[in-house]
């Protein structure tokens, strides 16, 4: 009898505890079950330790209330301008409403990726291949938006819809390179032009500060000379003019000038000034004293003139007349000698006398002084030369 009721004992406390165990139901944080009563929705336990009533209400599987990420393979799609495109994408989610997510739909996932793809051929259907690879957030939000909508009575919200790959075929990607590298050495040639032509421009804008400096420059340095020139001429007219020269003096500075006349390599043709004859008259003037007769013409070739009597009392001292000539024969010489390669000689050399100015006629009761001889300037390239400033 005591080991029946022992039995029995043992029978009920395990009737007792399977019946706990069978009421009694711990959920998870974020998670939601959904528990039938005769095969009828009574209830969603929540997170947390729920009591249902065992043997008679049964309870679902767990349903996952956090979001939820979804990858989605290649989805062939035609674009607008009849290219197929491979596109992946990748679809968050998140369960809202547990009873709908249980009841409203059988699988879900397995609706929305049917549905993704759907929406992904409506969408990128009206886009060509070009709007389709540069316009990735429009067809992320236009995604989004659809889904959202289609998912809302299934307990689901869609929480953001991400293009992860867009794989058109290998044809459009070789032109797609080739367009690209074509693309960028037009750059590179664009770029390469302009920094020649940065240079160039540079290159020319120093140039031509340069060139403006060294004209300054020049400017500047020629202006300071001619100053100077200036100043030297200013200072030797004063002292000329301070120190009162006679008109021996500059007749001797005439004499000596001519040689220069005629140094230059090219002078082939030069031309006597009527003041080398006012000289000339001057040195007469103040070596020979005055001229009463016609002067006799020194020769081109640097012959002696012709003799002529004068009185004793008025010849000059003989070394003085003899420099005076000396110089007169050195200037012809030089005339001579850069005259004679351009000029052919004519039989007889031309000789152009330069006479003196005639001083007025001395009384008949005085002898008349000797006249020094007149230079003759070398012949002209006709043969015959102009006679002095008084006889023009």
């Amino acid at each position: 009898m005591g080991i029946a009721e022992i039995i029995i004992a043992a029978v009920v406390a395990l009737i007792v505890l399977l019946t706990v165990v069978r009421s009694v139901r711990i959920v998870p944080q974020a998670r939601a079950r959904n528990v039938e009563r005769f095969g009828r929705y009574r209830k969603t336990l929540e997170p947390g330790l729920n009591f249902i009533v065992p043997f008679v209400d049964r309870p679902k599987p767990l349903i996952d209330l956090r979001e939820q990420v979804v990858s989605f393979m290649g989805q062939p799609v035609i674009t607008e301008d009849n290219l197929v495109v491979q596109i992946d994408t990748v679809l968050f989610f998140q369960v809202t409403d547990p009873r709908a997510a249980d009841y409203e739909i059988v699988n879900y996932i397995q609706a929305i990726e049917q549905l993704t793809a759907t929406m992904l051929r409506s969408v990128i259907g009206s886009m060509d291949l070009e709007q389709t690879l540069t316009s990735r957030d429009k067809i992320n939000t236009l995604l989004r938006g659809v889904l959202d909508d289609a998912s809302g009575k299934w307990g689901i919200r869609v929480t953001r819809v991400e293009i992860k790959a867009i794989d058109p075929p290998k044809s459009v990607k070789d032109a797609m390179e080739k367009q690209m590298r074509a693309e960028r050495e037009k750059r590179a040639a664009i770029l390469n032009a302009e920094g020649q032509r940065q240079s160039q421009i540079l290159t020319a804008e120093g140039d031509r500060q340069s060139k403006i400096l060294r004209a300054e420059g020049d400017k500047q340095a020629a202006i300071l000379r001619a100053e100077g020139e200036a100043q030297a001429i200013s200072q030797v007219f004063e002292s000329i003019h301070r120190n009162d020269p006679d008109p021996k003096l500059l007749a001797y500075q005439y004499l000596q000038t001519l040689p220069q006349l005629a140094a230059g390599a090219g002078n082939t043709f030069w031309v006597i000034p009527s003041e080398v004859t006012t000289a000339l008259k001057a040195v007469t003037s103040a070596f020979g004293g005055a001229a009463t007769g016609p002067a006799e013409p020194l020769t081109a070739r640097g012959g002696a003139p012709a003799p002529s009597t004068a009185a004793p009392d008025e010849v000059e001292d003989t070394e003085t007349r003899n420099a005076v000539k000396q110089a007169e024969a050195e200037a012809l010489e030089a005339v001579e000698e850069a005259e004679a390669p351009a000029i052919p000689r004519q039989p007889g050399p031309p000789q152009i006398a330069v006479q003196q100015e005639q001083p007025a006629a001395q009384p008949p009761a005085d002898p008349a002084p000797p006249t020094p001889a007149s230079l003759t300037p070398p012949g002209s390239l006709n043969g015959s030369g102009p006679s002095s400033g008084e006889d023009s």
